[in-house]
């Protein structure tokens, strides 16, 4: 079983172990993030392999919206520790009991991140394109 020890990220603490942070304000609560922000939580693990399960794990659970039941506030909506830390238990007891479905789920999860990347850049080179031609057509 993967142990973690999840806390509000300080920035006078320095972190030795793997780690990564999540975003707990806004209505992204519950991203991973690799650099820390001031509104997150910061998670550490024993090992490289479990912070790498949890990352895609709640990867996963933000992009589905998995957080939105969560949040909390009517201006600024947020996720309090206690949830985050019972949702990322609640689903890696799923996970570890069923590790090849888990695994093809990530796989399945990144390569949809993959296409949607190379999406986002067509997108914004058609963007560039349409103002080149409007530009070509002003001049």
């Amino acid at each position: 079983m993967c142990t973690f020890i999840l806390k509000s990220y300080n920035p006078n603490v320095e972190i030795s172990k793997p780690h990564f942070f999540i975003l707990n304000k806004g209505n992204n609560s519950g991203k991973p993030l690799i650099s820390p922000c001031t509104n997150c939580f910061s998670i550490q693990f024993n090992c490289n392999q479990d912070k790498e399960q949890v990352f895609w794990l709640l990867f996963c659970l933000w992009q589905s919206n998995a957080f939105y039941p969560f949040l909390r506030g009517s201006v600024i909506p947020f996720v309090v520790l206690r949830d985050l830390k019972s949702c990322i238990n609640e689903n890696l007891i799923k996970a570890n009991n069923n590790p090849g479905q888990f695994q093809k789920m990530i796989e399945s999860f990144q390569a949809i991140n993959k296409i949607e990347i190379q999406l986002k850049q067509n997108l914004k080179a058609i963007e560039k394109a349409k103002r080149m031609l409007l530009f070509q057509f002003i001049q």
